[in-house]
């Protein structure tokens, strides 16, 4: 068992780690207080050619892996969850479910600008009723002729408004349950895709989080992906790299505010010693430095063995749980080591703080991954 990281994905790494030092982090608080979508990052990750990591060089990716991938999103996240949030969600949710479930030609349309960095993608799964249970869909796709005709509102959905493609989950056979949802792809020119909704949030907010609106969409027949009624054994299939994005995501997060704390408790003084020599702070950086190690020891394990083509279903839910709990834990007690500063947007932890929340929420909250490991074992 070699826990040593292959030489090229310790490269990317370092190339994505100095890139996030020098753009991102001194920007990563200004981007939030103004909520805005910082375009020009991405433009300059497209340059780094990390857009499609885990994408084939076929369609204009990196041919990297889920562990690379993972990597990458742990060092944005790093910085900023918010670009770390919309990176993770272009490639898992948005770019990955066109290589895997798409025909060559879909491939070369939609999937290739993706994965060059050309154009963000995106992911409609969850509806304004429908919550942890993403079954219950009201959106519906209906055929007319060698068209499809789709209407419904989605929410909470990542990058909708400055995407290329959005990938777009629709009833096509009411009553059939699972087996009656289907996936398609909408361009946000298309007529009947409205952007309702930006919403303001705890956290995150340099990452667009929005409710689109779908009225008498009309889109050919070769925007399904997939056959008819697969959409949700795809979504199944997504999730499963997603939460593994999503763990690193946490990941990042928690360092960030680790750091942000280890670095103040050595400079800060306090009864003519720096704070980090007192027990109590020692003791609680020790503490977030351990729940980090585990977190991202378990999150590469899962991106292994999903590179391998094992059933990840339980390690994933898995890394995403214990990633996305400990990171909000680490946050927390960031902000408690900086005291008062930590409440400051002076100062990153309070930003971190807000952000790791989210990570217990999208993707299925903890509550549903202690579901989905529960039916794992049986229960």
């Amino acid at each position: 068992m070699d826990f040593t990281l292959p030489d090229e994905h310790r490269m990317i790494r370092d190339t994505v780690r100095e890139f996030c030092d020098e753009e991102i982090e001194p920007i990563a608080q200004e981007i939030e207080d103004e909520h805005r979508f910082p375009a020009e990052v991405f433009d300059d990750l497209a340059e780094l050619d990390v857009m499609g990591v885990p994408v084939s060089e076929e369609y204009g990716g990196l041919g990297g892996d889920q562990l690379m991938y993972a990597l990458v999103t742990e060092e944005l996240g790093r910085v900023s969850g918010s670009i770390g949030l919309s990176y993770a969600a272009h490639v898992s949710l948005g770019s990955k479910p066109i290589e895997l479930f798409g025909t060559d030609e879909q491939r070369e349309r939609w999937l290739e600008p993706l994965a060059t960095g050309d154009s963000l993608g995106a992911w409609a799964l969850t509806e304004p009723g429908s919550g942890s249970d993403a079954s219950d869909m009201d959106t519906t796709a209906e055929k007319d002729g060698d068209e499809w005709v789709i209407n419904g509102t989605k929410q909470f959905i990542t990058n909708a408004n400055v995407a290329g493609s959005v990938l777009v989950k629709a009833v096509t056979e009411p009553g059939a349950g699972y087996d009656g949802i289907s996936t398609f792809v909408v361009d946000p020119e298309d007529d009947g895709f409205e952007v309702t909704t930006v919403w303001d949030k705890m956290g995150l907010n340099a990452s667009p989080t929005c409710e689109i609106q779908l009225s008498d969409l009309r889109i050919p027949e070769d925007r399904l992906l997939g056959e008819p009624g697969e959409g949700w054994d795809q979504t199944k299939k997504t999730l499963d790299g997603g939460r593994i994005s999503i763990a690193a995501l946490s990941v990042g997060i928690a360092q960030g505010a680790f750091e942000a704390a280890l670095e103040y408790a050595q400079e800060r003084e306090q009864f003519g010693q720096p704070i980090g020599e007192f027990d109590a702070v020692r003791d609680m950086l020790v503490a977030m430095d351990r729940k980090i190690e585990r977190a991202r020891l378990l999150t590469h394990k899962a991106a292994v063995a999903y590179d391998n083509g094992e059933d990840v279903t339980r390690l994933s839910s898995m890394a995403k749980l214990d990633a996305s709990e400990i990171s909000r834990e680490v946050a927390e007690d960031a902000v408690q080591v900086l005291g008062g500063y930590g409440y400051t947007t002076d100062f990153a932890p309070q930003r971190f703080f807000r952000d790791a929340k989210l990570m217990e929420i999208g993707e299925g909250t903890s509550e549903i991954q202690r579901l989905v490991l529960g039916r794992e074992l049986g229960l």
